[in-house]
């Protein structure tokens, strides 16, 4: 079907605590695959998404959601069903690498270094330091670093937090030995490992949500400025990490390397993200447009790479 005719539902917003960020990847999809030729209908995705997309009838829909419900497996088999081609990975893939414990079983087996670390109950790590300081705490099924605590080296007491009534990341979650050094990350489009990204927060240490998204909260480093052995590896354990999944489409892995003086040299694969924000600040399409993929170009080649039983 020649893509000027081309019906394209960019599914956008959703449930989770992700949804502004995937509404502004939405918008920027639809602008862009519209400028490309594309008819595309933007959709916030709620609970009477079937019965909108049976209504509205595309020939591709286009996954900008983000978090539970959209990141998932859910959308992906509900996709299946109504037999829609979408975009990024499939039912399989999508649910793994969205369980950060059961992603790091499968990561490790091919071969992948991941943190240590173990899964406790979120009340259990307000009580104690289930690990020495310096820690991390993660939900296990959550993105964009929503929910993401660092105990420091030297605190006294266990994180809070995790213990009240409003905490809205789940009982359980995950935590792992705190690995100094830097944040890298590193897209995978097709078969095919792009650049690596030295992110750094503007301020503070961490690259938090506000540091994710907000305008001027990160420097991003491309190419990374690596030794070309470290260069290399980062992208061929993206490779492993996707294929190992069963990703398709893009994906994104996020790394951490101890390069500090007197550290480990680990070097670490901390989650494969099965949607990548599309955002003005976002990582993948610095990557895609520093391999030669402008935005439009980037989103048309994710549209024309959809299909179902993925």
């Amino acid at each position: 079907m020649p893509q000027s005719h081309k019906h394209v539902a960019v599914l956008m917003g959703g449930l989770s605590a992700e949804r502004e960020v995937s509404l502004n990847s939405g918008r920027a999809c639809s602008q862009a695959l519209e400028e490309q030729g594309y008819r595309v209908t933007p959709i916030d995705v709620d609970q009477d998404i079937a019965r909108v997309l049976q209504a509205v009838r595309p020939d591709v829909a286009f996954n900008a959601l983000h978090g539970p419900q959209g990141e998932d497996g859910t959308i992906q088999g509900l996709l299946e069903i109504l037999r829609i081609p979408y975009t990024h990975s499939g039912v399989l893939a999508s649910a793994l690498a969205m369980d950060k414990e059961k992603a790091k079983h499968v990561m490790r087996a091919a071969g992948v270094p991941v943190p240590d670390g173990l899964v406790v109950s979120r009340r259990e790590a307000a009580r104690r330091h289930v690990l020495p300081p310096p820690y991390v705490v993660k939900p296990i099924r959550e993105g964009s670093s929503v929910g993401v605590i660092i105990v420091r080296a030297g605190r006294t007491h266990p994180p809070q937090e995790l213990g009240r009534e409003d905490w809205q990341f789940g009982e359980e979650v995950m935590v792992e030995p705190f690995i100094a050094g830097r944040e890298l990350t590193c897209a995978v489009m097709g078969d095919r490992a792009l650049g690596v990204i030295d992110i750094r927060a503007a301020t503070g240490e961490f690259y938090d949500y506000d540091a994710k998204y907000a305008e001027g909260g990160s420097i991003h480093i491309l190419p990374a400025e690596l030794s070309p052995n470290i260069y290399q590896r980062v992208q061929e354990l993206a490779l492993t990490a996707h294929q190992a999944l069963g990703c398709r489409g893009v994906s994104r892995a996020d790394l951490r390397y101890d390069d500090t003086p007197g550290g480990s040299g680990a070097l670490v694969v901390l989650e494969v993200n099965t949607q990548p924000g599309m955002t003005a600040t976002s990582l993948v399409p610095e990557m895609a447009a520093h391999a030669g993929f402008p935005f439009g170009e980037l989103v048309r080649w994710i549209v024309e790479d959809a299909s179902l039983s993925r």
